[in-house]
């Protein structure tokens, strides 16, 4: 169930657009942040409160990569494997993650800290192979400082 805050927020935002399919990204966010993932509660109550189809709602939050599909860990990692972050090391990131943490694409750690999710491209070309951890960026990324990030979110 949604919090009574959160209903509140929601009502709030849709009146800050002029259209309230312009306040659908801002919805799904707050829905994401009640919940840490979107889910069908999510979904319907975001259309009805918007009186936006159910079908589009789900449409835009399953679109968009900084939306969680299913319960995550605390720490979302997301590694980039585009071509820039590939030719400068992603796949020995990658390779490295799954042999140290035992990670797969979408795994949660069995102590819920972090999950990860490969990406197609996190915008960070120049500092590649890169990493976000939640909303922090890190580039260059070796095994020595893979590990000395990971620690900093216990």
């Amino acid at each position: 169930m949604f919090s009574e805050t959160a209903i509140k927020e929601l009502e709030e935002t849709k009146t800050r657009y002029p259209d309230s399919k312009a306040a659908l990204l801002p919805a799904l966010y707050i829905a994401q942040k009640e919940f840490g993932w979107l889910g069908t509660e999510a979904y319907e109550v975001i259309s009805t409160t918007l009186g936006i189809p159910k079908a589009t709602v789900r449409g835009v939050g399953t679109f968009y990569s900084m939306f969680k599909h299913k319960p995550m860990g605390r720490n979302l990692i997301r590694i980039c494997t585009n071509v820039s972050c590939m030719l400068l090391g992603a796949e020995r990131v990658v390779d490295f993650l799954r042999r140290q943490y035992g990670f797969e694409n979408g795994s949660t750690t069995p102590d819920n800290r972090f999950s990860l999710v490969i990406m197609e491209c996190i915008g960070a070309c120049a500092m590649g192979p890169a990493m976000l951890v939640n909303d922090d960026l890190y580039g260059n990324l070796t095994e020595k400082t893979i590990e000395e990030i990971f620690s900093q979110y216990r």
